[in-house]
Formats: structure tokens, sequence, C-alpha cells
């Protein structure tokens, strides 16, 4: 299935590819979302006509989370957990309680689907660096400090 994309799409192209993609990706996420639509001759020429609107846009929205990561920069946040005397948490701190503490602490909204923790929810006590994605460029550190209670 041939789309043509109008949004920047991790891994895949930016605004105005035309990209080849498995028709369950493209019919189940990329058309509903809006981040594509088909690559036939009419959308091809409705996006010409729309293309610097849209480039406008992806611009827009890559700057407002350059300026989300300029305020996340530096920013510390502490979460107090029950633990046991080795330190490891009864439970865990997933993405939901990170942007939660992120959110609360800093002020900035941030969404749980933006927090990655690629090696699973935290379940020590201890500090850690968790990478704070706002865009597909953009991705801002945050050091969360674990703490017992």
């Amino acid at each position: 299935m041939e789309v043509i994309l109008l949004d920047k799409v991790g891994k895949l192209g930016n605004v105005g590819d035309r990209v080849d993609v498995k028709s369950g990706f493209g019919r189940n996420f990329l058309l509903p979302t809006g981040k594509a639509v088909l690559a036939n001759e009419a959308n091809i020429a409705e996006f010409e006509a729309k293309r610097a609107e849209l480039e406008a846009a992806a611009a827009a929205k890559v700057s407002e989370a350059e300026g989300r990561a300029a305020k996340l920069e530096g920013v510390v946040v502490t979460i107090a957990a029950n633990a046991g005397d080795e330190g490891k948490l009864f439970g865990s701190i997933g993405t939901r309680d990170i942007a939660e503490a992120i959110t609360a602490a800093a002020g900035i909204a941030v969404e749980k689907a933006e927090v990655k923790l690629p090696e699973g929810a935290l379940r020590e006590v201890g500090e850690f660096d968790v990478d704070v994605q706002l865009h597909s460029d953009v991705i801002s550190t945050v050091k969360v400090v674990v703490e017992a209670e």
C-alpha cells in the first residue's frame, strides 16, 4: 500500500514522502490517525496544493517540542514508594507515575506515552535517567530519584 505522509513518522519518513507500508499498518494506524493518505491522483494533487501549510505545521510542532524540552532541562523528580530493607520496591514505578510526577514538579504537561522506559518499570530505589520523547526528533532526559517511604 503506497501512502503520502502528512506528518513525520519515526523510522518511516517525513512530511510529503511517498512510502510503501504494509496494508494493515496503513489501514489501522496511518490513515485513521491522519498521519497519511492513500497515494492516488486526487490525493497527490490535493497534497501538493497544501504542502507548504503542512510543512509549516510540522515545523511548528518541532519548535513547540523543543520549547518543552528546554523547560525540562535539568529537572529532578523525586518519587517516594514503599520499599524493603534491600532497596527493592513493593510494586514498581511505571510511565504513568513518572509522567504525573514530572507534570506536578515542573508544571509541564507530559503524557505517559512520551516517557520511555526501555528496560521496563523501575523496581528499586536509586537515581535513574529517564528519556522523555516529546517529538520523534526531540528527546529530553529527566533525572528520577526513587526514595523509600
